[in-house]
């Protein structure tokens, strides 16, 4: 049997988790299904029992509403002091973070994990609600006890307010609960759990026939307990199915539920009925939103209300879609195929009566056309039943206000038809005049929507009723006949109308979408264009503001890791208000925070982090002019992908000057390699004559002869004076390198400054034939002389050394515009092989490694003076055998 290899990125991923988990701390949760079942209790004596063992046990925060037993079983712990907060006139205490992550206890106690924090107090909290920061403690490795109630679950929300007709607004997030590594049950039996009430021992004798009365009630004890337990069950159920016996995967063709949503009182019902089902399904499950064009023209309250709904979905680990189509049947159809969703959630029909008959409700229609798919409706609870009638008609109190000017113009398109068919009808039948009226009812659906058009197709029949069919000037009928005519031609123009306004409304929509889809595309194309990181960030503030209607800002990060703004001039589209401390914590945590997120929710714009946890390249700070443009799911989408591209850019710029330097540095260690070899070689002959002459002066001088003492003593001078030229070389380029040079120019001739050059070089020279072949009539040169006759007197060296005895050397100038050209040729053996110009490289020599003393500097030096003064120098192959080098000086001070 082949064995099944298992996936390197699996195995990657795998290895990527559990080192996550390694460096998190652990979170136990004493579990319960209602208040004053002992969690606290028993987390407690959990925590003194490891205080006794020497274990460092700290007490983050217990509420002890007034119980004996708890105030007793805290004395002996540390507890970390409270944070008071100044919330509308009173001072509470709550849990105080950032003494906890000071003190880093081993293990940290912190009851009441669904609490909400005090938004809106002083000072602010940084996370809305407690289970955040009990996150942030996990992640900085603290190990936390905390407690929870089974009511406060987000999935199981609404199953509660049904059992207990009290709806809980401090709720958990299932993924946290789900990812805890212990939970412990604390069970006790609902006779009992009333006893400990009336006694005295949950809440304090005043309120216990108060919450005897509304909550703590044998049935709703019974039920919360029972969804306690299964709720345990199922998690010793998963844990069962992710340790497999045969070790192949557990779900091999899993279900997918797929919940429909809309903007009404029931999508939260569906959310989490959805997330109960994938969860007892062990499935992944989407929620889909489908915008229609009648979903278009609800008001913006309603529109918004599906913001709440799939961040909702979001949060219970849902996939989030929203999609355009022109029915949501169809299109929940076809996603539902393309997805493969083997059961898809609605909610119940809300139309009833001769509504439901005259347009099926988006229930009805999957129902009747369900094919692959198991459909389940969920009925509406009572109170959302009861509630329907008042927010329907504040949704049309709040519905968006009429625009008058577009049913005006419905009647000018009337009138403009009307004219056009005055014009025809003498010519044409009144079946032709029928299609012009048409044809202004596609226009009014076109360019005013759908109340114009509905409103043109009436005037439209009633405009022809009146001018055209006889009696005319009167809406009286003389055949029967025309009725037909009259129904036909209103029913052809209202679905004429109806499908032009729904295909605006999708173009509009489509359009928008392709412009995003292009935008993004644009700033792809210009940040790969773009090279620099403040380029790079300058670009994408000015295409994040074009796309989501908002200020943007790329905040880098300096030497010390410290996010500063940019240095550069602010665009008009800058954010120039973030805020710094809040950006520093997302760059520290890779968390985005602000504005629709769970940390630090007041502030005013939205920070996202850029780059992953390896490398932290920055944070994109952004402030939109309207919220809904970062709020919805879609958008939100769209801005992570903005983010993601910038954060790529910035990469790409980071590797490419990580690159640059590397590059530099190699070259730089690759010319001190050449230089330290070069000069080691050149240095080692001249030291040596000159060890050996100085050796033998020193202990033969006085047996030596006059002449052999003074050869000896002028090959030391000699090859001391090789060995200045050679470092002078070095210490000439590295000079015009480093742009530290000075020109110092004046008027020049050629004669001056080749002479001068050729006396410096006379010994050299001695065996070679120099011809001069300069002009009297040339003009003046603007050159510093003491540089351009080093650099004749490097060609003339150069001409020395690699040239025999006897070679011919000819100098000659002409004027060439604002230059004069000056040739050094010769007829030696010429250059060598390859490109001459090879030869303006530093530690280039023309024989290699011969016996020509040099490291190959001259040339060098030669191209960076004649640069320096504006001109240019060539190296080439003498037609007749030979080298030639061209030199342009200037005749000018312009320099050109």
């Amino acid at each position: 049997m082949d064995e099944v290899r298992p996936d390197p990125d699996q195995l990657l991923a795998r290895v990527e988790a559990e080192e996550a988990r390694a460096k998190r701390g652990r979170l136990r949760i004493f579990f319960g299904a209602s208040a004053g079942v002992g969690k606290t209790y028993a987390m407690l004596e959990a925590a003194r029992s490891l205080r006794s063992s020497g274990t460092d046990v700290v007490v983050g925060y217990v509420e002890p509403h007034g119980r004996v037993e708890t105030e007793r079983l805290l004395e002996g712990l540390e507890r970390l002091p409270t944070l008071s907060i100044n919330y509308r006139g009173i001072v509470r205490q709550e849990f105080d973070l950032d003494a906890a992550l000071q003190r880093r206890p081993a293990i940290l106690l912190v009851d009441e994990l669904a609490h909400s924090n005090l938004v809106g107090g002083e000072p602010a909290p940084r996370h809305p609600k407690r289970w955040q920061d009990v996150e942030e403690l996990l992640d900085a490795g603290i190990t936390v006890w905390t407690t929870v109630n089974v009511q406060h679950l987000e999935s199981l929300n609404d199953l509660v307010a049904q059992i207990t007709g009290v709806r809980q607004r401090e709720t958990l997030p299932d993924r946290f609960f789900n990812d805890a590594n212990d939970i412990e049950l604390i069970d006790l039996p609902p006779d009992d759990l009333l006893a400990r009430l009336r006694a005295g021992k949950v809440y304090i004798p005043g309120e216990a026939a108060t919450a005897v009365e509304r909550f703590f009630r044998t049935p709703n004890l019974m039920a919360l307990r029972e969804l306690a337990l299964r709720r345990v069950a199922d998690r010793v159920e998963a844990a069962a199915r992710a340790f497999p016996v045969d070790r192949t995967p557990a779900r091999l063709a899993g279900d997918r539920v797929m919940v429909a949503v809309g903007p009404d009182e029931q999508a939260e019902q569906l959310v989490r009925a959805g997330k109960r089902l994938a969860d007892a399904l062990d499935s992944e499950w989407t929620v889909v939103y489908v915008e229609t064009p009648a979903l278009l023209r609800l008001s913006d309250s309603e529109r918004n209300r599906r913001i709440d709904v799939l961040r909702l979905a979001e949060s219970l680990g849902a996939e989030t879609v929203t999609l355009d189509g022109p029915t949501a049947a169809a299109t929940l159809l076809e996603y539902a195929r393309t997805r493969n969703a083997t059961r898809v959630i609605v909610g119940a029909p809300k139309r009833r009566s001769w509504r439901a008959w005259l347009r099926a409700s988006t229930a009805t229609q999957l129902l009747r056309h369900a094919r692959g798919f198991d459909l389940t409706v969920i009925a509406l609870p009572e109170r959302i039943e009861a509630q329907r009638a008042p927010e329907a008609r504040a949704t049309v109190a709040d519905s968006s206000p009429i625009r008058w000017a577009r049913y005006g113009w419905a009647l000018v398109t009337t009138l403009v038809c009307s004219a056009v068919a005055f014009a025809l009808y003498p010519r044409f039948e009144l079946a032709n005049l029928v299609m012009v009226y048409l044809l202004g009812v596609t226009v009014a659906g076109l360019r005013f929507g759908r109340g114009p058009a509905v409103v043109s197709a009436i005037l439209n029949v009633a405009a022809f009723d009146f001018f055209f069919v006889p009696p005319r000037f009167s809406f009286a009928v003389s055949d029967v006949q025309y009725l037909v005519t009259f129904s036909v031609m209103l029913t052809v123009a209202l679905v004429i109308a109806n499908l032009v306004a729904s295909v605006r409304q999708q173009t509009r929509v489509a359009g928008a979408r392709e412009r995003r889809t292009a935008l993004l595309y644009a700033m792809s194309r210009e940040l790969a264009a773009t090279r620099g990181i403040s380029g790079m960030a300058r670009v994408a503030v000015r295409h994040l503001a074009e796309v989501f209607q908002s200020k943007a800002v790329v905040l880098l990060p300096d030497a010390d890791g410290k996010l500063r703004y940019p240095r550069d001039r602010p665009l008009d589209q800058s954010f120039r208000s973030a805020d710094l401390a809040v950006a520093q914590w997302v760059a520290d945590h890779s968390r985005q925070a602000g504005l629709g997120t769970d940390t630090l929710p007041a502030a005013i714009g939205l920070y996202m982090p850029l780059g992953d946890e390896r490398q932290r390249l920055g944070v994109l700070a952004i402030l939109p002019s309207n919220q809904r443009r970062v709020l919805l799911p879609e958008q939100r989408h769209l801005l992570e992908t903005f983010a993601g591209q910038i954060g790529l850019a910035l990469e790409r710029a980071r590797l490419a000057e990580v690159a640059e330097a590397a590059s530099l540095a190699a070259e730089r260690e690759s010319l001190r390699n050449t230089l330290l070899a070069s000069i080691s070689h050149d240095l080692r002959t001249p030291l040596a004559v000159m060890a050996g002459a100085g050796s033998t002066l020193a202990e033969h001088g006085a047996k030596l002869d006059e002449g052999t003492r003074y050869s000896l003593a002028r090959s030391i001078e000699t090859k001391a004076r090789e060995m200045s030229e050679l470092v002078s070389n070095v210490l000439d380029l590295m000079r015009f390198e480093s742009g530290q040079v000075i020109l110092r120019r004046d008027w020049e001739t050629l004669d001056d400054l080749v002479g001068t050059a050729l006396q410096r070089v006379a010994a050299r020279l001695s065996g070679h034939l120099v011809e001069l072949r300069l002009a009297a009539d040339l003009p003046p040169v603007y050159v510093d002389a003491t540089l351009i006759a080093q650099m004749f007197a490097n060609l003339f060296d150069n001409a020395a050394k690699y040239t025999p005895l006897g070679t011919h050397v000819w100098v000659s100038a002409a004027v060439d515009g604002p230059f004069v050209r000056v040739v050094v040729e010769d007829d030696g053996p010429g250059l060598p092989a390859g490109d001459p110009a090879r030869l303006f490289d530093k530690f280039q020599r023309g024989n290699g490694e011969g016996t020509v003393v040099g490291v190959g500097l001259g040339l060098a030096i030669c191209q960076a003076i004649v640069r320096a003064h504006g001109g240019e120098i060539e190296a080439q192959r003498r037609a007749g055998g030979g080298a030639r080098f061209e030199v342009t000086l200037p005749t000018s001070e312009t320099r050109p």
